[in-house]
């Protein structure tokens, strides 16, 4: 019904910046909210942000100064651009998209993409 296709990552130092994009294809008139989830070795998927189509965003409180999340709802498309990364931003990132509002206090609904490493390193 719909498929996610992602692009960006790749290794990085602490301090830089990564910009990450998905784009959705297939029946995309179902899709409400985008969004981006992670997991870091060892522990369990978390939220990361979200946009819906009227352009509300969402963000975990330990990424909201240093990350943006972007869309173009007639595209069906969404960007996460990563500024200020740690270490500890080091996971495999997880492009989401639904017919529901996407955040860490609701199950993740609809569709994934199949996962984009991030490495933050010296």
């Amino acid at each position: 019904q719909v498929q996610l296709v992602e692009s960006g990552g790749g290794l990085v130092p602490p301090g830089g910046s990564l910009r990450l994009s998905c784009a959705a294809s297939g029946n995309t008139f179902t899709i409400f909210a985008m969004g981006w989830f992670r997991q870091a070795p060892g522990k369990q998927r978390e939220f990361v942000a979200s946009i819906t189509k009227y352009g509300l965003t969402t963000y975990n409180d330990s990424v909201k100064d240093r990350f943006t999340v972007s869309g173009d709802s007639a595209k069906s498309t969404v960007d996460l651009q990563m500024n200020s990364l740690k270490p500890d931003d080091t996971a495999v990132y997880y492009c989401n998209a639904g017919p529901y509002p996407i955040s860490d206090r609701t199950d993740p609904k609809g569709y994934w993409g199949q996962g984009i490493q991030v490495t933050v390193s010296s």
